[in-house]
C-alpha cells in the first residue's frame, strides 16, 4: 500500500521525457517529442510526449497515459512496480507500510481491490497446503516457477473458509466482489470450493477476478468464473494479457486460446504471449485492448464443432473492431487436442510451425461460407450472396471491404457494382472518414473544457467554485470532483491530476478527458480562457437554479405565496 500522496509528489517530480527515451529515442518536435510507436508497427511516427502534460500519446493506436502507464504498457510491470522502477530514476525512496501501522485498519472493512487481493494471497497460502492440488498441477506439467508467476493458488473444500481471512464474513463488499454466494435462506458460503484458482487482474496488475478449475473430472462445470462487478465486466477483461503484453510485443503477434490452462501450458514451454477469453466469446473490447499491443491477432480452437463454433463467433464478433492494418488468423488443432495437449506432446516448434498454416480471416469467412454451398446454382450463389451481406456491411476497413467483395463477386459471378447495387452497401470511399476517429478533433463541452484546463493549470481553482455548483448529472460530478482534487493540489502537474481523477470518475469518461487533454492547445492564456468558463458555468448554473425555484413557486397560486416568495418571483421574472 503505497500513500497516494508518495504518487503525487513522484508524478510531480519525474519527467516523462527521461522516462520515455530511455526505451524509446525521441527527437524534438515544437513543443513535444515524437517517435514511432513503441506499441505497434508504423513507418512515420504519431507517437508523441507532452513535457508540459507529462502525458504520451500515440494518434495511431490511440495509446496514451503517465510516465506509470508507460512504464507498466512497455516493460510490462505491475502499478506497484512501476511506482518503484520511477521511484529508483529520480532518487526517492518508496514508503514501506509496517505491520502497526496497519492495524487500525484491519478493523475497517476492507475495499473491492483490497478485498481480492487478500483472497488472491489466501488461495495462494492453500495451495501450497495441499499435496492433491500440487500433484494435479504437476501432472498437467506445470512447474512451481510458472504457478508462482500466475499466481495460482487453490480453494479448498468446505463451506466458509473464506471466514478465516474475512472476520466480517457477512460484510457486502464479499458478495459484491463475487467471493461468496448468499442462498435463499440468507445463508452464506464460499462461491469456490476444491478448485485451483486462477486470479484476473487489469491493466495495472490487480486481482479484479478468479476463475476456478475443477479437480475431479467428474465435477462442474469444469470451469467457474467470478461474476460480473464493479471490478471485473468478462467481455471486456482477457486472462493472462497482464503478464503476456512484453511477450506479444516482442513475438508481434497475440495468441487467443479458450482456457485458463491452455494460457499457463502454454507460457510453461515459452509461449508467453496467449490471452485467454473469460467464459464467453472474443468480443470488439477484447481486439481493441490486443490492438493496442500488436497488428498480428492469432485464434486458436479445437478442431471439433464446439471449438469451430467458438471461431465463428469470434470472428463475427471482431467485424466491428477491424482496421487494414490488423491481421486475424485462425488456427483450428486436430480433434483430440486443445493447445495444451498439443505443446505438451509436440513442444513449442510445432506449435508455432502450425501457427503459421492458420487461415487469414478473410480465407476463413469465404471458407465457412461455402462449406456447404457448392455454389453451383443461382440459388446457391443467391444463398451465398444472403449469407455473406451481413458480414460485409460490419467492416469498417476499406481496404479489406473492397478485396473481400471483389472475392465475393467473383464467386458468384457478378460484378462488384452489381453486387453493391443488390446488398446495398456504401462505397468504400464513403467509409474512409471512419478509419481515423481518434484524429478528429470534436467540439469540447464548457464542462469539459472548464476541467481540462483545470487539469493544466490546477492552481485556478477556488474555494468559491464549489458554493455555486449544484446538480447530481455526470458532467456537474465531474465538474466538482476536479475542483476539489485541484484545490487539494494547486502546484501539480496534469499527471498528477488525472491520476487523482481515476478514482472518482467512469473509466469510459476518463479515457474520453485523456484523449482532449492530448488535443488541447498548451500555448493557449488559461488563466483568461479559465475565467471566462468560470463566468459561463456559473451563470448556467444561476439560470438552471432559478429555472427550477420558477417552477416551484408557479405550482403555487399568488395567495399561497409570501410576500418574500413574490418578491423574489418578480426578481427572477424581470431577468
Amino acid at each position: 500500500m503505497i500513500p497516494e500522496s508518495f504518487i503525487q509528489e513522484l508524478l510531480n517530480r519525474v519527467d516523462i521525457v527521461d522516462v520515455v527515451d530511455k526505451s524509446v529515442p525521441l527527437k524534438k518536435a515544437g513543443a513535444n517529442y515524437s517517435a514511432c510507436c513503441p506499441f505497434h508497427n508504423e513507418k512515420s511516427p504519431s507517437f508523441t510526449v507532452s513535457p508540459t502534460k507529462q502525458f504520451y500519446h500515440c494518434f495511431g493506436c490511440g495509446v496514451h497515459g503517465t510516465a506509470i502507464g508507460f512504464l507498466m504498457e512497455y516493460q510490462g510491470l505491475s502499478f506497484v512496480e512501476a511506482v518503484h522502477e520511477l521511484a529508483k530514476m529520480v532518487g526517492m525512496i518508496v514508503p514501506q507500510e509496517t505491520r502497526d501501522s496497519l492495524k487500525p485498519a484491519q478493523k475497517e472493512i476492507p475495499g473491492l481491490l483490497e478485498t481480492m487481493q487478500q483472497a488472491a494471497n489466501f488461495y495462494k497460502t492453500e495451495l501450497k497446503k495441499s499435496p492433491r492440488a500440487i500433484e494435479y498441477l504437476k501432472g498437467r506439467g506445470l512447474s512451481g516457477q510458472v504457478a508462482a508467476r500466475f499466481q495460482i493458488g487453490y480453494a479448498p473444500p468446505g463451506w466458509q473458509n473464506l471466514q478465516a481471512v474475512f472476520p466480517h464474513y457477512d460484510s457486502e463488499v464479499l458478495q459484491t466482489a463475487g467471493l461468496v454466494v448468499e442462498n435463499e435462506q440468507g445463508k452464506r458460503y464460499d462461491r469456490f470450493r476444491d478448485r485451483i484458482m486462477f486470479p484476473i487482474h487489469d491493466q495495472k496488475g490487480q486481482v479484479i477476478g478468479f476463475g476456478g478449475r475443477v479437480i475431479d473430472p467428474e465435477d462442474t462445470p469444469k470451469y467457474y468464473n467470478s461474476p460480473e462487478t464493479p471490478l471485473f465486466q468478462k467481455g471486456h477483461e482477457l486472462y493472462g494479457l497482464f503478464l503476456a503484453r512484453r511477450a506479444i510485443r516482442d513475438a508481434g503477434r497475440a495468441l487467443v486460446v479458450e482456457g485458463y490452462m491452455d494460457v499457463v501450458a502454454l507460457a510453461q514451454y515459452g509461449i508467453e504471449y496467449a490471452v485467454a477469453a473469460l467464459g464467453t466469446a472474443t468480443t470488439p473490447y477484447h481486439i481493441t485492448k490486443l490492438m493496442r499491443q500488436t497488428d498480428e491477432i492469432v485464434f486458436c480452437f479445437d478442431g471439433d464443432a464446439a471449438g469451430r463454433t467458438a471461431a465463428w463467433r469470434a470472428a463475427m464478433n471482431a467485424l466491428p473492431a477491424l482496421t487494414d492494418g490488423l491481421q486475424l488468423r485462425f488456427l483450428f488443432l486436430p480433434k483430440e487436442h486443445d493447445p495444451d495437449s498439443y505443446v505438451r506432446e509436440f513442444g513449442k516448434e510445432a506449435f508455432e510451425a502450425a501457427m503459421q498454416t492458420a487461415l487469414p480471416l478473410s480465407q476463413y469467412i469465404i471458407q465457412n461460407l461455402s462449406a456447404d454451398n457448392p455454389l453451383q446454382s443461382q440459388e446457391d450463389k443467391v444463398q451465398f450472396l444472403n449469407a455473406a451481406e451481413p458480414i460485409l456491411k460490419q467492416i469498417q476497413a476499406p481496404r479489406l471491404a473492397l478485396l473481400l467483395r471483389k472475392r465475393i463477386a467473383e464467386l458468384t459471378g457478378v460484378t462488384l457494382d452489381e453486387m453493391q447495387g443488390m446488398i446495398k452497401m456504401p462505397s468504400p470511399g464513403q467509409r474512409q472518414g471512419r478509419t481515423a476517429p481518434r484524429q478528429s478533433r470534436t467540439t469540447v463541452s464548457l464542462h469539459r473544457r472548464f476541467v481540462l484546463m483545470l487539469l493544466m493549470q490546477a492552481s485556478l481553482a477556488r474555494e468559491e467554485d464549489l458554493q455555486w455548483l449544484h446538480g447530481q448529472s455526470e458532467d456537474d460530478m465531474m465538474v466538482r470532483v476536479a475542483i476539489e482534487t485541484a484545490l487539494l493540489n494547486p502546484q501539480s502537474n496534469p499527471a498528477a491530476i488525472l491520476h487523482q481523477l481515476e478514482k472518482h470518475l467512469d473509466a469510459r469518461l476518463l479515457r474520453e478527458i485523456q484523449r482532449e487533454l492530448h488535443l488541447l492547445d498548451e500555448t493557449l492564456d488559461f488563466a483568461l480562457e479559465f475565467e471566462g468558463a468560470r463566468k459561463q458555468l456559473r451563470e448556467m448554473y444561476s439560470q438552471r437554479k432559478h429555472s427550477k425555484l420558477l417552477d416551484t413557486l408557479s405550482e403555487k397560486s399568488l395567495s399561497q405565496l409570501t410576500e418574500e416568495e413574490r418578491a423574489l418571483l418578480r426578481t427572477i421574472r424581470s431577468r
